[in-house]
């Protein structure tokens, strides 16, 4: 069994942690990297939900995006929300690493899977790094074939886990889509991008209604757009790092994705 230091290792020639944001906490938060991994959960959010699944499973690591710690702390005590998850992952032996916009700007990494999972070929980052970069936020690719905007919307709520808020689209319902760009969580900062680059949609998660409703009433033309959760957005990224992890230690170690929605909204109500 590989030691969680070699796991970190494969984790990071992928997701190096050059790239993260100046202001993210990636990298490992709690855990010992001289224990022996024989299974990882591969998860979006790490709470109360993957923690539990993590220890169902009998995991000795959890591999998450998002950080469990972003602000600074000066302590974990363990009657605070997020201090009690690490006194519960320090008793139970399990580990926890984050990889955060490091995995955003990652060439693949979590924009390239949310594209391939609605069945784009990617072509190139929506914001790279510098010109001509394989690595940068967002990513801009094509279908294999035009269709209506409405199948569109279709095609990527059937592509994703279901959550109760859904996928909402903003465009004309015949509209043709053939290029698209999408970043995987909250993206509407990229809207401007994503109209400079001429796409036909742009797909993305937590679009407030002030940026979207200015986007739209743009001059000229502008990429209809396809809202979704933050957490359905970045989940496809679970398997394509997960895949990195049993590949690299197959027959080894077992790499499992979360099942767990952990997406915060839990009822939809509309009006009788």
């Amino acid at each position: 069994m590989p030691a969680l230091a070699e796991i970190i290792a494969v984790l990071e020639r992928s997701y190096p942690p050059r790239l993260a944001e100046s202001w993210d906490a990636v990298g490992l938060v709690c855990g010992d990297p001289a224990e022996d991994v024989r299974r990882v959960l591969f998860c979006v959010d790490p709470v109360e939900e993957t923690l539990a699944e993590a220890e169902e499973i009998g995991a000795q690591l959890i591999v998450a995006h998002h950080p469990l710690l972003l602000r600074g702390v000066h302590g974990v005590p363990a009657d605070t929300a997020k201090g009690s998850l690490v006194h519960r992952m320090i008793r139970g032996g399990i580990a926890l690493y984050c990889a955060h916009t490091n995995a955003d700007s990652a060439d693949p990494g979590v924009s390239d899977a949310l594209a391939r999972a609605i069945g784009l070929e990617v072509d190139r980052p929506l914001d790279p790094h510098e010109p001509g970069s394989r690595t940068g936020i967002g990513r801009i690719g094509h279908l294999p074939a035009e269709e209506p905007f409405a199948r569109f919307v279709q095609r990527v709520a059937d592509a994703l886990p279901a959550t109760v808020p859904g996928v909402l689209g903003a465009g004309e319902a015949d509209r043709p889509i053939r290029t698209v760009a999408v970043s995987g969580g909250a993206g509407d900062s990229y809207l401007a991008k994503a109209t400079a680059e001429g796409v036909d949609a742009y797909v993305t998660a937590d679009l407030r209604h002030h940026p979207a409703g200015e986007h739209l009433a743009s001059a000229g033309t502008v990429p209809a757009l396809v809202g979704l959760t933050h957490w359905a957005s970045e989940w496809p990224w679970c398997g394509q790092a997960s895949a990195l992890v049993g590949a690299a230690f197959a027959g080894t170690v077992e790499a499992h994705v979360s099942t767990r929605c952990t997406d915060p909204w839990t009822i939809r109500a509309t009006a009788q």
